[in-house]
């Protein structure tokens, strides 16, 4: 079984630091209890369900000529 030091994991774990509104912390705290996860994890999954509302919203929008007379190019 593979082994893992404490210093090799310690290693691989990033932090940063970001500004946030005063009641945020306590938000996330609260979001993730409710996801049963960590508060760092409750903020991945926050900006991923963010990415996938941006994007369901570019594909909702219509589309333009440009991507128009691409999509009725001729393939032959």
């Amino acid at each position: 079984m593979p082994s893992c030091s404490l210093v090799s994991v310690l290693r691989r774990m990033h932090s940063t630091s970001v500004r946030i509104n005063v009641s945020t912390p306590e938000d996330l705290k609260r979001l993730a209890a409710e996801l049963n996860t960590t508060v760092g994890n409750a903020v991945t999954l926050a900006v991923r369900a963010l990415r996938q509302d941006r994007i369901g919203s570019d594909l909702h929008s219509p589309i333009g000529d440009d991507e128009e007379l691409w999509l009725d190019a001729d393939l032959g």
